[in-house]
C-alpha cells in the first residue's frame, strides 16, 4: 500500500453534524471527537473511561484543542456520541482512510459481518447489530463499515458498503451470503473482481457446479482445461491440505449470463488431519478471476484473514463483545470508534507488538500517539 498524508482530523468529520441545541454546548463537537478518538486508541472501552483519558491528558489535549470548559463529563460523551448520525460519523471513518491508504492492485478486500452480541435491549425490543466490514487484508485496515438494518440482512448492506469504496483492481471476497447476482454486478461496476462462495441455497446452479467437478475429479481433469494450486501445512500434530482448481470454460453452465463478469469456477477440496482423525470437505466458488490457480487459491485462503485480524482482535484487544451500550446509536458510534482507532494503531510499524501493546504504548508515550493519528 502507498504510504499517503492525511489531512487535519477536522477536515474528516467537517460534515458530521452536531445533535445538540445551542445552550447546551458547552464543549466543541470536534474536541469530544478527538478526545472519544484517542481515548479508543489507548484503551478506554466506556464513556467513563473516555473522561478518565481527558483529564490524565489535558495539558497534552490542549496543545492541539480549545477545550473552552475543559474534559467534557463521562455523561456529556455518552449523550453526544450515541446521538450522531451513524452515516455522517461512518464517512468521517471512510474519508480519513481514503485519505491515509489504498488498495492495491490485486490486492483482496473481504467482505463479512459481525454481530455485537450485548447491543440488543429485549426492554425495548431492539436487536443485536450487526455491521459489515470491508478488510484490506494486505494491510490489515478497515476500508469501511455499514450497518446492517434491523429489517433486512447482509445482502441489502453489502452493496451500499461497495459503493462507498475505492475498489478499481481489487479481489472481493464474501461468504455464501453475498454470493448474489446484484453483488457480483456491483463489484464488476466498481471496477473490481470477485470471488463468491457458492453454497447449495443456490439450488440448481450449485448443484450443476457440484456435478461438474465431481465428474472432472473422476476424471482427474483429463482433457479438462483447468488451473490448479496446492498447499500443505501442518504443526502440532495438525495437517492442513488444499486443492484448489480452477476451471474457466463455462460454456456449458446455464446461468453463466445471469452473473455479471463471471469468467471461472473454483473449487477447494481440504483434508484436515488433527491427531490422526482426517475430515475432507469440498467447496465451490464463482469467481471473476481466470486462468491463474494459485490467485485463486490465495484469494480464498486470505478471505478468512477478517475473522483473525478484525472480527477477533476486536473482542480480545478492544472487548466489543462485552460492551452493553444500547441508548439510540451508541453501540454503533462506538463500533466506527474501534475500527477507526484498529486501522490507525496497524498503520503505524514502528511498534512491533501486537494491539494490546500499541494501545499501552500510545496511552504512556504521547510522541507514538502522535504518530498513530498523523503518521
Amino acid at each position: 500500500m502507498e504510504k499517503r498524508v492525511g489531512a487535519p482530523i477536522e477536515v474528516y468529520f467537517a460534515e458530521v453534524s452536531d445533535p445538540r441545541v445551542e445552550r447546551t454546548k458547552l464543549h466543541l463537537l470536534l474536541d469530544i471527537l478527538v478526545i472519544a478518538i484517542c481515548a479508543v486508541i489507548c484503551g478506554a472501552d466506556s464513556w467513563v473511561e473516555m473522561e478518565a483519558y481527558g483529564n490524565a491528558k489535558e495539558p497534552w489535549l490542549r496543545r492541539f484543542l480549545r477545550l473552552p470548559h475543559g474534559i467534557p463529563s463521562h455523561d456529556t460523551f455518552a449523550r453526544v456520541l450515541a446521538r450522531l448520525k451513524p452515516e455522517e460519523l461512518q464517512q468521517g471513518f471512510l474519508r480519513w482512510m481514503q485519505a491515509v491508504s489504498e488498495v492495491t492492485h490485486g490486492e483482496v478486500v473481504a467482505i463479512d459481518g459481525k454481530t455485537l452480541r450485548r447491543s440488543f435491549d429485549r426492554a425495548t425490543g431492539k436487536g443485536a447489530i450487526h455491521m459489515v466490514s470491508a478488510w484490506a487484508s494486505a494491510n490489515r485496515v478497515v476500508l469501511g463499515q455499514q450497518k446492517v438494518d434491523e429489517k433486512s440482512n447482509e445482502i441489502t448492506a453489502i452493496p451500499s458498503l461497495l459503493r462507498l469504496l475505492e475498489l478499481r483492481g481489487c479481489i472481493v471476497t464474501l461468504d455464501a451470503m453475498g454470493c448474489q447476482k446484484a453483488i457480483a454486478r456491483t463489484i464488476v461496476e466498481r471496477e473490481a473482481n470477485y470471488v463468491l462462495t457458492l453454497k447449495a441455497n443456490h439450488g440448481f446452479l450449485y448443484d450443476e457446479v457440484q456435478r461438474f467437478f465431481r465428474w472432472a475429479r473422476q476424471r482427474q481433469f483429463a482433457e479438462v482445461p483447468h488451473h490448479s494450486y496446492h498447499t500443505l501445512d501442518g504443526e502440532h500434530g495438525r495437517i492442513d491440505e488444499r486443492h484448489y482448481w480452477l476451471v474457466s470454460d463455462l460454456g456449458w453452465l446455464t446461468e453463466k449470463k445471469d452473473w455479471a463478469g463471471l469468467r471461472s469456477l473454483g473449487m477447494v477440496e481440504r483434508q484436515r488431519t488433527v491427531d490422526g482423525a482426517t475430515t475432507i470437505e469440498q467447496r465451490y466458488y464463482l469467481t471473476s478471476l481466470a486462468g491463474d490457480g494459485q490467485q485463486f487459491g490465495e484469494a480464498v485462503r486470505t478471505h478468512w484473514s477478517i475473522e483473525n485480524g478484525l472480527h477477533w482482535v476486536l473482542d480480545v484487544a478492544f472487548h466489543e463483545d462485552q460492551s452493553r451500550l444500547r441508548r439510540d446509536h451508541a453501540a454503533e458510534n462506538f463500533a466506527v470508534l474501534r475500527h477507526l482507532a484498529l486501522s490507525l494503531l496497524r498503520r503505524e510499524q514502528t511498534c512491533p507488538n501486537g494491539i494490546k501493546v500499541k494501545r499501552l504504548k500510545a496511552a504512556w508515550d504521547e510522541a507514538y500517539l502522535t504518530r498513530v493519528l498523523f503518521s
